[in-house]
């Protein structure tokens, strides 16, 4: 299938793009310049689609069936970027992805989006954009995986995750590797069982594929 990931040249996204060139499926990264382009596709990217997320991005849903969407304003952009991207980016692409009859939607979310009022001031706008665009992609009539892990960490995949359908500890506690998160993308790509559904990550004990068994 041809995958579109949304937010191609961020941490996760680069992670997503290269996993995706030893499966059978196709990448279709979204970047907003050439310069990225380059990069992507040195990455493995099979095609590079220039859009700006804050602008029309219409374009790069054509012939595409499967959307990851990992886009994010960072940490050092203010609330004005977070509503941007991570709100209102999101929401556009699900509005995009409708119309383009796409199979399943598939976002990066956050372990504090269930209840952004439990944030810290510094995180409650990311946790607000997360917390509505997560709404707005189950009221919609597309197939979804919401992935929601807590604090990202730079360090080597261990290919364990830990999985659960409700946050049963503090969000701080789900941390996870960033190329883990890419693999656990991948994975709901093709899996039944993970459509509709929003799952909490965290490192753990148990295989990333068997993990997300949850038939």
């Amino acid at each position: 299938m041809n995958i579109l990931v949304i937010g191609a040249n961020g941490q996760v996204g680069k992670q997503v793009i290269q996993q995706l060139k030893n499966t059978e499926h196709t990448s279709v990264a979204l970047v907003r310049n050439e310069k990225q382009a380059f990069d992507l596709k040195d990455l493995g990217a099979d095609k590079v689609v220039i859009g700006d997320l804050e602008g029309d991005i219409s374009h790069a849903f054509s012939d595409v069936e499967v959307v990851i969407f990992t886009a994010g304003s960072g940490g050092k952009t203010g609330a004005d970027k977070t509503i941007l991207v991570d709100l209102w980016g999101s929401m556009k692409s699900v509005d995009i992805a409708e119309k383009s009859g796409i199979k399943h939607f598939i976002q990066v979310s956050a372990t504090n989006s269930p209840d952004p009022d439990a944030e810290v001031k510094e995180f409650r706008p990311y946790a607000v954009a997360k917390h509505i665009s997560d709404r707005y992609i189950r009221q919609s009539s597309l197939n979804y995986t919401i992935i929601q892990p807590g604090p990202l960490l730079n360090e080597e995949a261990t290919g364990k995750i830990k999985v659960s359908l409700s946050l049963e500890e503090h969000p701080n506690n789900y941390q996870i590797p960033r190329n883990d998160v890419a693999s656990v993308l991948i994975q709901a790509i093709d899996n039944e069982g993970l459509k509709n559904k929003s799952i909490f990550i965290k490192s753990g004990d148990t295989d990333i594929k068997e993990a997300l068994k949850l038939n």
